[in-house]
């Protein structure tokens, strides 16, 4: 698989980072083991997750996910083989960005990921009850000491996340380097006119998270038919006018390509101005195997047109 650097940082990754929100939910610890391994077998090397993950499942309290990635770690011995992020914000039971709750959270996310840095730490979402100078402080605190190597912010708004980097920036202090926030090619407006111009004035990136719509992008989702997934009444929102236009563009790309849709919605997504690696999770070896092809695909300049216009 192809690997990437991304902006402003020296995190050398793989193209496609595999999300972890589906470990402790809808994948078991088998099944996660079996996907974390065909990914790392793959020459994957960028694992996402969060500490909420997966607290909304009955019996779960949260960190679920990352207790599966550590313990995987741990057993095949490959730590510095691959690049952790997760997230601190919206575990139900240790929610928001106070200073004294980064402080907290940090040490139960290392400790059940069983390592001594975490490589992205993300805001997993803005908390404007705190001030922007003590979350910032805190998460400078924590790159101080080594156990955050880079920052990160997820589903902020552009003036709040315009507004952190502008005082990370004025302090010198370590402020997000990259952003986490929905993009693909079924959600576009939101991110392109409104959060993409901040990440471009900054240089900074963004990491996409739903890169397949819910799976929708995968060709599976489709009026009429029923498909055993926690994620299908997500997906069933993008059947329609325009979805149809759009599956059908990339039903012909994937075609004429020999690979298949889900590879190819991400391949358009990876060529996106400030995009660097978009995240997509897989719940079996089976639906890794369809992710794959993506990681050396390059689409031509009108294959990306003509997502473009399918999307618009």
């Amino acid at each position: 698989m192809r690997t990437i650097t991304i902006p402003t940082t020296d995190l050398r990754v793989s193209r496609l980072c595999l999300g972890g929100n589906v470990f402790g939910w809808s994948a078991d610890r088998a099944q996660s083991f079996a996907v974390l391994d065909a990914f790392f077998e793959a020459g994957g090397t960028f694992i996402d997750t969060a500490d909420g993950y997966s607290a909304w499942v009955p019996g779960n309290v949260g960190g679920e996910s990352e207790t599966i990635i550590g313990d995987w770690m741990a057993a095949r011995g490959n730590r510095d083989q691959v690049t952790i992020a997760t997230k601190v914000g919206k575990l139900p039971t240790s929610p928001g960005l106070a200073p004294a709750n980064i402080a907290a959270c940090v040490e139960s996310s290392l400790r059940r990921l069983r390592t001594d840095r975490i490589d992205v730490y993300y805001a997993h979402e803005d908390d404007p009850a705190v001030p922007i100078a003590d979350v910032q402080s805190a998460f400078d605190a924590l790159v101080q000491s080594g156990k955050v190597r880079y920052v990160g912010a997820s589903n902020f708004t552009p003036e709040r996340l315009q507004a952190s980097l502008a005082f990370a920036r004025e302090h010198a202090m370590a402020g997000y380097s990259l952003i986490q926030d929905e993009y693909h090619l079924m959600e576009r407006s939101t991110y392109e006119a409104g959060l993409r111009p901040v990440v471009e004035q900054f240089g900074i990136s963004n990491l996409p998270y739903y890169g397949l719509a819910r799976g929708f992008l995968t060709g599976k989702y489709a009026a009429g038919t029923t498909i055993d997934s926690v994620r299908a009444a997500g997906a069933s929102a993008y059947l329609g006018e325009r979805g149809d236009r759009v599956l059908g563009a990339l039903r012909a790309i994937a075609d004429q390509r020999g690979v298949t849709m889900g590879a190819t919605a991400l391949a358009w997504l990876a060529q996106q101005p400030t995009v660097s690696t978009p995240i997509a999770s897989a719940r079996t070896v089976e639906q890794l195997a369809d992710l794959l092809p993506f990681g050396d695909l390059e689409l031509t300049g009108d294959e990306i047109a003509m997502l473009d216009t399918a999307s618009a």
